[in-house]
């Protein structure tokens, strides 16, 4: 899967929306794609709506916090929004705090509307 090819052009968003089955490492790796992505092309805000990849078990606290740490790493001016399925979730939202650490802003939510509304509060 392409990340260019699935990028769609929103207003002042851009949405990546993966679909398929695929290990967690092709997962996270498709979200970084997307991130540098964005990066490389002055994109600001970047949607990414992982609920309709499939075939993987939610991350560790470890596995998130390298992902997240390298993410954040590649997103420096990029505003993430991750819209993901819930039980994906750490219910203590661990991986904004690592982001956080590491400076872009990120938020996580279960689906676009409410992705779209915190985007909708940026400068």
């Amino acid at each position: 899967m392409s990340v260019r090819e699935n990028f769609e052009i929103l207003g002042d968003y851009v949405a990546f929306r993966p679909i398929g089955r695929v290990t967690l490492e092709r997962a996270l790796e498709m979200v970084m794609d997307a991130i540098t992505f964005a990066h490389k092309h002055s994109i600001r805000k970047l949607l990414v709506n992982t609920s309709n990849l499939t075939g993987y078990e939610p991350p560790s606290l470890t596995e998130r916090y390298f992902f997240i740490r390298n993410w954040a790493r590649s997103a420096s001016d990029v505003r993430l929004a991750l819209v993901t399925r819930p039980e994906r979730i750490d219910p203590q939202k661990f991986g904004l705090i690592v982001a956080a650490n590491f400076g872009p802003i990120v938020e996580v939510f279960t689906s676009e509307e409410d992705a779209l509304n915190w985007f909708e509060g940026l400068k």
